[in-house]
């Protein structure tokens, strides 16, 4: 079954877009209470409730991502997504469509490395959390943003209005 092909993504696909980057930039700026339950635990000390409390937040946040990552590719497979733009070299439209299934890769990734470290104390899990894959959704972040904004002032395309106003 082949994906439809849409003008333009819908509003609940830019929904999900903008929600799921504000709560993966809320858990990459602000990962500091999580750090602090570990750094209680690993020195073999009792997380007060608070600690806990302030942990889960980014657990939560988490697990959140991972849940609306999941509808996102859902309503991506059943609703398809818009044409690639003509503009772009295809160098470069290769290299988005391996940016964007490396960014869904880590959008599963993250979340669930961080349950295994979380819940079920896989602490070498919790480094690559912490560590290579931080580095590498950051990075793919960066391109992102880099490769919107070439859309946008280098080729004059519509691809930020797409997923903005669409």
């Amino acid at each position: 079954m082949t994906q439809p092909i849409r003008s333009k993504y819908s509003p609940l696909q830019r929904v999900l877009h903008w929600t799921i980057a504000l709560l993966v930039f809320f858990n990459l700026l602000f990962p500091d209470d999580m750090n602090a339950w570990h750094r209680i635990v690993r020195r073999g000390e009792s997380p007060s409730p608070d600690d806990v409390s302030a942990a889960n937040v980014h657990a939560y946040v988490g697990i959140i991502i991972l849940v609306l990552a999941l509808v996102r590719l859902g309503i991506r497979y059943t609703q398809g997504v818009p044409e690639e733009t003509a503009g772009e070299p295809a160098l470069f439209r290769i290299a988005a469509r391996l940016a964007h299934v490396a960014l869904y890769v880590l959008l599963f990734a993250m979340p669930l490395s961080g349950i295994a470290a979380y819940y079920f104390g896989i602490e070498a899990i919790g480094s690559v959390h912490a560590g290579i894959l931080k580095v590498l959704l950051w990075a793919l972040i960066i391109a992102h943003v880099a490769g919107a904004l070439a859309h946008q002032f280098y080729w004059k395309t519509d691809v930020l209005r797409r997923m903005t106003i669409g």
